[in-house]
């Protein structure tokens, strides 16, 4: 009860705030401190707890995961405002900022867009006080996200393609996340070429990718991660024959527990039949995906995307109404 009573009062008073009031403790205050001696056990299990909250949600509902780590947030963020060492502060920063960004990530999925934004504000400050770059830029690409699936894409693109300028040319997860994402914003935008060339460069990216960089969290950018990512951007581009080679990919390397990502690949997969002219199959298959997923899953992202879906095809389209049913519309 005091979780759930926790994670009620953080959204309603936009606990994001907290971190970024942290992360504004002056550089003097720092300095005077460097002579002390402090432990760094506490950074040591912070790094580590953001490390476990980075495999994602291994089946759990997003709203229990989000629980947790906006509790877990704020046990730690009161240690941003001890005196430190530079080094100790550099990395709770550095850890500040990965916390902050799944934190936004899960508001995301959820379809909080107000306060995902927020809590990528404080990711973003806490990944700049960490001055590490790569951060900094998963941070961006992540965020434009949230622009990109809930109606703004051109807002998607300018932080797709800040993401990009911070990455750098060197192959890295962050810059194979931030093509991907610009891919999909112009795709939406109907900027073809743009998105054609996205594409290419995240192709090229991924299969210089290290294994660590490459490794299946949050904060890498693996084979299966890329298939969805390319699932979306051809599935708009109209490139059905694409996307449904990267979609089978995306679902063989997607792990059992996968409901949300599965429900979204069956959703393109879907959005790919209704471009070749199939729209009962269309509605077949995107009603016996979303009608399947549990309650606590069809908010959010799931209903955003299927919803589009719904409202995109002929009103007369047999078994549309188990689609309409699952989404609670009007008949």
């Amino acid at each position: 009860m005091k979780r759930r009573d926790a994670l009620r009062g953080a959204l309603a008073a936009g606990v994001a705030g907290i971190g970024l009031a942290a992360l504004t403790t002056t550089r003097n205050d720092i300095d005077a401190a460097l002579a002390a001696d402090h432990d760094n056990a506490d950074v040591g299990y912070w790094e580590s707890t953001a490390e476990r909250y980075g495999y994602g949600y291994h089946g759990q509902a997003p709203a229990d995961v989000l629980t947790d780590l906006v509790q877990d947030f704020n046990e730690m963020t009161p240690l941003l405002a001890r005196p430190q060492t530079d080094k100790t502060h550099t990395q709770l920063c550095h850890v500040t900022g990965k916390m902050a960004g799944m934190v936004a990530i899960v508001l995301h999925d959820l379809g909080e867009h107000r306060e995902s934004h927020r809590w990528f504000a404080t990711a973003g400050r806490a990944a700049e006080r960490s001055r590490d770059r790569m951060l900094h830029a998963w941070v961006l690409g992540r965020e434009a996200m949230v622009p990109l699936n809930y109606g703004a894409p051109q807002a998607a693109a300018q932080l797709a393609e800040r993401a990009r300028h911070l990455a750098g040319d060197k192959p890295s997860a962050a810059a194979a996340l931030a093509s991907a994402v610009a891919s999909r914003a112009y795709a939406i935008s109907g900027h073809t070429e743009q998105a054609l060339d996205a594409v290419s460069s995240v192709e090229k990216l991924v299969d210089r990718l290290t294994p660590q960089q490459a490794a299946d969290t949050w904060f890498g950018y693996p084979h299966q991660k890329h298939h969805v990512h390319m699932s979306q951007a051809l599935t708009l581009l109209g490139q059905s024959k694409r996307a449904y080679a990267t979609q089978e990919r995306a679902l063989e390397l997607s792990r059992a527990p996968s409901l949300m990502t599965r429900a979204l690949i069956s959703i393109d997969r879907a959005s790919c039949r209704a471009h070749d002219g199939e729209p009962e199959e269309a509605a077949r298959i995107a009603g016996q995906a979303y009608a399947g997923l549990p309650t606590s899953y069809r908010g959010g992202l799931t209903r955003t995307r299927a919803l589009a879906l719904y409202r995109a095809l002929p009103r007369r389209t047999r078994g549309l109404d188990v689609l309409g049913g699952a989404l609670d519309v009007p008949a």
